[in-house]
């Protein structure tokens, strides 16, 4: 059996992030790709330009359909666009047996702002996001900015990481993974893995590129693919930082700012 994961995200019309980047990271993670489409965005390199929201019962339906027929191995969330479809997403995920609590792993990447800065979800969405699926998931996996957003805390160092996991797992989840992208002035780039105990530091080399488009898609991604495969979630979350690393140090150029990272890396080169 192939094993198969869950994306439940919104749709970049850019291909650079959203379920586009979850879909392509599970294929060459060797994992099958489960969609459930939460909004289609008319986007690219120049920022977020529209957006449709699909209806809740839709994206509560896919993943009840998906679930139901071809199972699931483990599940993430991208952007949920509004609290209505973050009350579904939770609904439907209890039914399906998806959740910290549960039989299948639950990552909650909390999408809640573009790499433009456009706001993905206002203020009741942000409430549910804590309310509902912080406490639902396996692993949470902020950037510094939805650390921000979450917790009111700017973090500026690598101790600063330390005290958010503290305050992020308090909110629920069973493990936090804070990631370290945004702390330009460190000169490697060690994102933190807490479980309530333990911290795991997950290091890596800070690469000198702009094209960083996707790059949390791409490691919430590849752990989620390490879970349907079967990992701890500390293998999964190395797995996912080895992963994005190597899509980041390969990135490219692509329209006119920021070029998405590539998955091209895992890609076997073609017989002449």
């Amino acid at each position: 059996m192939i094993p198969s994961a869950l994306t439940i995200a919104g749709s970049d019309s850019g291909g650079a992030a959203g379920l586009q980047a979850d879909l392509r990271t599970f294929l060459t993670c060797g994992v099958h790709g489960l969609v459930a489409v939460t909004a289609v965005t008319v986007q690219n390199t120049l920022g977020v330009h529209d957006r449709a929201d699909l209806p809740p019962h839709i994206v509560a339906g896919q993943i009840e359909a998906v679930a139901a027929d071809m199972g699931v191995g483990a599940a993430k969330t991208g952007m949920l666009a509004s609290a209505e479809i973050i009350h579904a997403v939770a609904a439907a995920c209890d039914k399906a047996g998806i959740g910290r609590d549960e039989e299948i792993p639950f990552v909650v990447d909390p999408v809640a702002a573009s790499m433009h800065g456009h706001p993905l979800f206002d203020e009741a969405g942000l409430h549910a996001l804590r309310d509902e699926l912080l406490p639902r998931a396996t692993v949470l996996t902020p950037n510094l900015d939805e650390v921000r957003l979450l917790t009111g805390m700017t973090v500026t160092d690598r101790e600063g990481m330390h005290t958010a996991a503290v305050v992020l797992h308090r909110m629920g989840p069973r493990y936090v993974l804070v990631k370290s992208g945004h702390l330009q002035a460190d000169p490697e780039c060690v994102d933190l893995l807490f479980d309530g105990s333990t911290f795991v530091e997950l290091p890596g080399k800070r690469y000198s590129t702009p094209h960083t488009h996707g790059a949390g898609d791409t490691m919430a991604s590849a752990l989620t693919a390490g879970l349907a495969k079967g990992m701890s979630v500390v293998e999964a979350a190395r797995y996912g930082k080895w992963f994005v690393s190597h899509a980041v140090e390969h990135a490219y150029p692509m329209g006119a700012k920021v070029g998405p990272v590539s998955a091209f890396w895992r890609l076997a080169p073609e017989e002449r």
